[in-house]
């Protein structure tokens, strides 16, 4: 006889028992309907996640999204009481499945390695103590990152040691504060990226070259095929230009020949013979 425990059954109370956990819940939501704070935001997000995506454009070993739901525990998936990151990058996956959201016990328990949280003034305490909590405690993310779109000098992070839990990370002397997993600075530039323009969170790399949006690559790309064909052009004129004076030269020595042989026939003598 084989006994499966239900909710009124305990492993104490059965004789002879076949224990299995809960099933996790089944009827999860990917999307709640809410925007993000503003169109900054929803900017700030996509340049992280796009820059990333570039930088990493041959590689398929990670994923990163941003406001999308994470489930990490039953009650919590029950009490939708945790919406999600505004930006996570997790590592070591395979990047290329399509996914809704990010389900924890989907994801062999993987949780992310790196969070962002665009903050604003509503949201900003709970995103430097409750959710911090979180991804500290629950989550154990090694980074964890939190900035304002609209105040220039916001950014704080902290990275998790082992006994000690969070500490700040230290910024440099341009501000940036360094990323461990995933090798990048996170450093502040200023610019317009879909038509607005403002103080925008960014990853460098460890030269301190800005990691670029796909349409900045791009751009780049073709200035730098644009340079190269102007290089090319100004290289054959010049290899022209020389062409034309060892031309010049050429016929500048045959006419002082012609003119040195037209002297020697007046003075009686044969050039050939000479």
């Amino acid at each position: 006889m084989s006994v499966k425990l239900t909710a009124n059954t305990s492993p104490e109370t059965a004789t002879e028992t076949e224990w299995e956990p809960p099933m996790p819940p089944t009827d999860l939501i990917f999307d709640d309907g809410e925007p993000l704070e503003s169109n900054r935001h929803r900017i700030a997000m996509n340049v992280l996640i796009r820059s990333l995506q570039q930088a990493w454009r041959d590689r398929h070993d990670f994923y990163t999204g941003g406001n999308m739901f994470i489930y990490y525990s039953s009650e919590q998936a029950r009490n939708r009481d945790f919406r999600g990151p505004d930006f996570f990058a997790v590592l070591d996956v395979d990047g290329t499945t399509e996914r809704q959201g990010w389900v924890v016990w989907q994801e062999g328990g993987r949780y992310p390695d790196v969070i962002v949280e665009l903050m604003s003034p509503s949201t900003a305490r709970v995103d430097q103590e409750s959710k911090k909590d979180i991804y500290e405690q629950i989550f154990r993310t090694p980074d964890y990152f939190v900035f304002d779109p609209f105040v220039a000098n916001s950014l704080q992070g902290w990275h998790l040691e082992s006994s000690q839990g969070y500490q700040p990370l230290v910024a440099n002397e341009r501000g940036w504060l360094w990323c461990e997993s995933l090798g990048f600075w996170l450093g502040t530039w200023s610019g317009t990226i879909d038509r607005e323009e403002a103080v925008w969170l960014r990853f460098y790399d460890t030269d301190g070259n800005l990691v670029l949006l796909p349409e900045e690559a791009e751009r780049q790309n073709a200035q730098a095929a644009e340079q190269r064909a102007e290089t090319a052009e100004q290289r054959a004129e010049t290899a022209e230009q020389r062409a034309e004076t060892a031309e010049q030269r050429a016929e500048t020595a045959e006419q002082r020949a012609e003119r040195l042989a037209e002297r020697l026939r007046s003075l009686g003598l044969d050039p050939e013979e000479l």
